[in-house]
């Protein structure tokens, strides 16, 4: 019996679904992702235009093994109703291989079931909260960033070996964010947490200033300030203690906290001595002008975005993330299904990237999906942030 070609599609549509044909295609692997290009965080969009000159690059030298990469970067406008538009249009319509890069908490959230219900991997996602690095629970997503908890474990085992005798005062912002940074810094401390963290504060994301909590955490007598802040509050606590005269012998901020734009406005002589934390080498410091990561950084950006402001690391911060990506996409080989692309992700072993810091490298397991564990503290001296101590991880 012969079966009409009309008869033969709709069988394959019903038995091979989306999946087959996104796995299906000899020709380009196709990559979705949703970022903020309009919207309250639209300044991050830029990450996504790095990432596209990234892979026009990879594609023009001949791309992933044998195939081009036809990258979909849609606005979301950091709104999670938007994000799951755009996410069910790059999976049913697109028919996207995976989705790489999308940032936000809430975004990726709305996002996280309907993913991992489709088995379509959900790499790198750009938030650090715990919750993306759950293999057992949702096997098809992967963290980028280093989670919240790790950095609060770095700054509780500084505290611990250079001043095991502080008083510690925290002050964190009352969500999911806040709350993972504290875990990780209460576990770290231990049993020592209930007698060296001697005053916390929350304050809310709606409130219009931190002044109450600061006093009350000045008032406790604590030589050591850790703040879970972010945004206008960076400023508004760094500019608050100089007004209260508290002069903490070690005050730390998380790495999301560190941009120069926050710290401008409560003044740079405030900021001297703080505290954060990284893994990649900071581009526009001179003491890596002379690194081959740092130099191949720059030559890319002057052939394929010649236009950029280099002063805005997030066009780096794109780019990072682009070839991890791509040392994924290269471990698959002929084998691009999406069972093997989180295989390859989850076997990543000590991988460098041109960008990470010296001595750091990715690693992941089919049991730990957080590719960034290491991290050194920094402290910034009035004018750029300058890397010292040992790297330190969250083991």
């Amino acid at each position: 019996m012969r079966v009409s070609r009309p008869l033969m599609t709709i069988a394959f549509a019903l038995l091979g679904s989306t999946a087959a044909l996104a796995e299906g295609n000899k020709d380009e692997i196709r990559i979705g992702q949703t970022l903020p290009y309009s919207g309250p965080a639209s300044g991050f969009g830029i990450i996504g235009r790095a990432q596209e000159a990234y892979f026009e690059k990879i594609n023009a030298e001949g791309g992933i093994n044998g195939r081009k990469i036809k990258f979909i970067s849609l606005d979301d406008a950091y709104s999670p109703p938007k994000t799951v538009e755009q996410t069910r249009k790059l999976v049913e319509q697109e028919e996207v291989l995976l989705m790489f890069g999308s940032l936000g908490t809430a975004t990726n959230n709305a996002v996280h079931r309907y993913l991992n219900g489709k088995k379509v991997p959900q790499l790198f996602v750009l938030s650090g909260a715990t919750k993306w690095a759950d293999p057992k629970s949702f096997r098809w997503t992967m963290p980028g960033m280093a989670a919240y908890q790790s950095e609060g474990i770095v700054y509780a085992k500084h505290i611990l070996r250079t001043k095991p005798d502080a008083k510690i005062a925290i002050l964190s912002q009352n969500d999911d964010f806040g709350r993972d940074y504290v875990a990780g810094f209460k576990r770290a401390l231990g049993d020592k947490a209930a007698t060296m963290i001697v005053s916390e504060a929350t304050y809310e994301t709606s409130a219009p200033t931190i002044s109450s909590q600061l006093a009350t955490l000045k008032a406790s007598g604590a030589n050591v300030m850790f703040g879970v802040v972010l945004g206008k509050f960076t400023s508004q606590m760094i500019k608050g203690v100089a007004e209260l005269n508290w002069k903490p012998d070690l005050f730390f901020v998380p790495t999301s906290a560190s941009s120069i734009s926050f710290l401008e406005p409560a003044g740079l002589e405030n900021a001297v001595g703080l505290i954060s934390s990284s893994n990649v080498k900071d581009t526009l410091d001179a003491q890596w002008a002379n690194d081959p990561g740092v130099k191949e950084y720059f030559a890319f950006m002057k052939q394929y975005l010649p236009n950029a402001d280099l002063t805005n690391s997030n066009y780096a911060a794109g780019y990072h993330y682009a070839n991890l990506m791509v040392k994924v996409l290269m471990a698959c080989k002929d084998d691009l299904s999406r069972e093997n692309i989180m295989k390859q992700a989850a076997s990543l072993r000590e991988v460098p990237l041109p960008l990470l810091l010296p001595g750091i490298t990715v690693s992941t397991g089919a049991d730990d999906y957080l590719p960034f564990q290491q991290l050194r503290l920094r402290r910034f001296d009035g004018k750029s942030w300058i890397g010292f101590d040992d790297i330190l991880d969250d083991g």
